[in-house]
């Protein structure tokens, strides 16, 4: 497997173009099992998880092509019903074909799902609601079978907890089932208001969006249509922190604040200080960082997939903090990679206190999933001395050249290929 090596100390100065969303990027994917006709993803990243994604679509019978560089070209009919464990396995997005399929094909068997070990994070509530909508499902030897075989029909659900996984693949079956479905207490990312600017342009009915009830009145079918894709928060916020912890200045080049919700409150209270451009945004450190409490929750809250990446901000921040993870049981994974480069964390439970210290020292270090293996790449950027870390085939499935974006703003890091 590759590994990174990465050489600390050097502030990282100049632009970072900020890529489109993965998180959007896959639900759209998966949106162009909704239609025969083409839909035309802009501004897609270049992102491993995208080519498992597009795999899964191929087998699917939809015909994925790349007829510029960042976009893709969806289209054809469906003629297999199954996501096979082998494709599934390797990331949980795979799950969101279940609505398309049984709404489209009133008929799915899809392998329940991988992706990172940060928790069971079940797919009940996906299955739950498209129950409410009319399916039969049972599971049968880690495989979800599912049935329609009168279509589905509108459902009002209420989660009890919001999903964001379940509220978009709830959104993509009631685009096409009978009657009306609404979805209370849903989630409110910006990839869901994304995900329901392109299905609208597909020819869907979908009210409320931006607010945690979405009403989705079934149409009898869909057509092509052209969208790009929004930017990639996490990974604006992720950058920003480099930024931040190198004390240097960066442009996040096509950053929409707006998108990020409690992130950037959170990081100008811990001493980043951010200026929003007509560009996107600069973020800049030139005084000290202070510890700062973090506590993950739904959008608008502070983003479950930036707390790793905010607490190697901390370790060497001055004073303590406490992050508090409400999303995730098992996504303290990181922490004792970053003590092993001398940060000062412990774990309770659902938090972690981080003692700041003035400076990380370089180590070989394991990344244990995505968000957590650009983690390690922030502590390596502002450690002495040399860090490598491994498996970063995590890293490739979320942020697109991250060598080449951050060597081009000064860092010493390079791939070392296996």
């Amino acid at each position: 497997m590759d590994k990174i090596r990465i050489i600390g100390g050097r502030p990282l100065e100049g632009t970072i173009d900020i890529s489109g969303a993965k998180n959007a990027a896959l639900i759209l994917m998966a949106a162009g099992l909704l239609t025969d006709e083409r839909l035309v993803l802009e501004n897609v990243p270049d992102l491993a998880d995208v080519e498992t994604m597009g795999q899964l679509l191929a087998q699917h019978g939809i015909a994925v092509d790349r007829p510029a560089p960042r976009t893709l070209s969806l289209g054809g009919a469906i003629t297999n019903v199954e996501a096979p464990y082998d494709i599934v396995r390797k990331m949980r997005a795979s799950i969101l074909v279940l609505g398309p399929l049984l709404t489209r094909a009133h008929e799915a068997r899809v392998s329940l799902p991988g992706g990172c070990a940060i928790g069971t994070r079940p797919v009940d509530l996906h299955l739950k609601g498209l129950e409410a909508m009319g399916a039969e499902i049972r599971l049968d030897g880690g495989y979800i079978d599912a049935t329609a075989p009168h279509g589905l029909h509108g459902a009002n659900i209420t989660f009890p907890f919001v999903s964001v996984g379940a509220t978009e693949n709830l959104m993509l079956a009631a685009s096409l089932a009978e009657g009306e479905t609404v979805l209370v207490n849903a989630a409110r990312e910006p990839e869901i208001s994304d995900l329901a600017t392109c299905l609208i342009a597909m020819g869907a009915d979908i009210t409320g969006i931006g607010t945690d009830r979405l009403a989705i009145l079934g149409v009898k079918s869909l057509h092509g249509a052209r969208h790009t894709i929004i930017p990639d928060r996490i990974e604006t916020g992720t950058y920003a922190c480099a930024a931040a912890i190198t004390g240097g200045a960066l442009l996040l080049r096509g950053a929409r604040p707006a998108d990020l919700g409690a992130v950037l409150a959170t990081l100008a209270q811990a001493g980043v200080d951010i200026t929003e451009t007509p560009d996107g945004l600069r973020v800049s450190r030139r005084n000290g960082l202070h510890g700062t409490d973090a506590m993950t929750e739904p959008f608008p809250g502070f983003a479950t997939d930036m707390q790793a990446q905010f607490m190697t901000l901390m370790a060497v921040a001055e004073g303590a903090s406490m992050i508090t993870e409400s999303i995730f049981e098992n996504r303290f994974m990181h922490v004792p990679e970053l003590n092993r480069m001398g940060a000062r964390v412990n774990v309770h439970g659902a938090s972690a206190i981080v003692r700041g210290v003035p400076t990380l020292s370089g180590a070989p270090v394991m990344a244990t999933d995505l968000r957590a293996s650009f983690s390690l790449v922030l502590a390596g950027l502002a450690a002495r001395g040399e860090t490598i870390v491994n498996r970063v085939y995590h890293l490739d499935r979320g942020y697109e050249a991250v060598e080449r974006k951050l060597a081009a703003c000064g860092a010493d890091i390079e791939r070392l290929a296996a």
